[in-house]
């Protein structure tokens, strides 16, 4: 249980996004058009146990800083603490979700024998689909054992760009640094 939860909108590249925190850890961080934007916030108010006001504190200041160094391409590091709401599973998911480095992706087939077996790729995708921090908890680096961009909640174009974004901040092979 939370005293009380802010809710701040960020201008992005990839249009407004809403980070909503409480004093100590950013909760959600999500598009504005998100078709469940509405039910996430809904959910985050009971389980926090709190309503959501808009607002400002020192939490959704850090992710603001954070995303613009991310967007302008000078860092890829989020040290915003996060305290997403989910069941067991789905933060089992998005621990393995945070080790994706930089420009790097993985197979929803990969999480699922990290985090259950191989039997477990579809509530992979389901978890992955629930993560309500997008972009600091990289579901975008999450791709089809084909190779293919399957599901992104915000917009397989966002998965992309993002994808495509984070290759210009991290060359790799020839190219890294």
């Amino acid at each position: 249980m939370v005293d009380t939860l802010v809710a701040r909108w960020l201008e992005t590249p990839l249009g407004e996004m809403i980070a909503v925190a409480s004093g100590t850890h950013l909760h959600l961080l999500e598009f504005h058009d998100r078709a469940i934007l509405d039910k996430e916030m809904r959910s985050i108010e009971q389980r926090a146990g709190a309503a959501v006001a808009e607002g400002d504190n020192a939490v959704t200041r850090q992710i603001a800083a954070e995303l613009d160094a991310y967007f302008s391409g000078a860092s890829g590091d989020f040290r915003t603490p996060l305290e997403p709401l989910g069941s067991d599973f789905e933060k089992a998911v998005w621990a393995e979700l945070l080790k994706i480095r930089l420009a790097e992706t993985v197979s929803y087939g990969d999480i699922a024998r990290t985090v259950a077996t191989m039997e477990a790729v579809r509530a992979v995708a389901q978890a992955n689909g629930a993560n309500p921090i997008a972009i600091v908890i990289p579901c975008h680096r999450c791709i089809g054992s084909d190779g293919s961009l399957t599901g992104y909640g915000g917009g397989l174009w966002r998965k992309r760009w993002l994808l495509r974004h984070e290759g210009r901040m991290r060359p790799v092979g020839l190219f890294a640094l």
